[in-house]
């Protein structure tokens, strides 16, 4: 569990660094076994999320409870030797580059901000397979309609 604003946690070098992924349609229950799916995700739990407005997009969330999602799973990434300030200091460093408004799909989602915290935090990457379809859309390059219409058909299949 990382620190939050109410957090316990204050002792520092041994504190677990969770990755907690959520299903954004039911047809995850099959594309996962393919490799595929459409995930959202947050550190235990701190998430980036779209909006209009030129602020941060970084917000903090009850741990697997993400409205309007379906809790997969929570995976173990690593231990960090950050203390509650540090981890709050890296969230406000972040913040300045996460803006709601500069929330991209393919380039700057959710999971490439965990992947971000995750290594800052840790040393460790999120596994592959979270953000899979974003890099499939990035290598698709001329073929960005058809990868539009993969996600927008596992999207409509919930």
């Amino acid at each position: 569990m990382l620190c939050r604003k109410n957090s316990s946690v204050v002792d520092r070098g041994n504190v677990p660094v969770y990755l907690n992924v959520y299903d954004l349609t039911p047809i995850n229950g099959y594309a996962y076994w393919f490799g595929l799916g459409v995930y959202h995700s947050g550190v235990e739990e701190y998430a980036f999320g779209a909006h209009e407005y030129p602020s941060t997009g970084i917000f903090e969330g009850e741990p697997k409870q993400c409205e309007g999602f379906t809790f997969r799973k929570s995976i173990f990434i690593g231990k960090t030797d950050l203390g509650p300030l540090e981890v709050r200091a890296t969230m406000e460093e972040l913040a300045e580059i996460y803006e709601g408004s500069s929330y991209n799909l393919i380039t700057k989602n959710c999971n490439h901000f965990c992947n971000e915290i995750c290594v800052k935090l840790t040393g460790n990457p999120i596994p592959n397979w979270v953000n899979r379809l974003a890099r499939i859309g990035k290598l698709s390059g001329n073929s960005l309609y058809s990868f539009t219409f993969l996600v927008s058909f596992l999207l409509k299949t919930s």
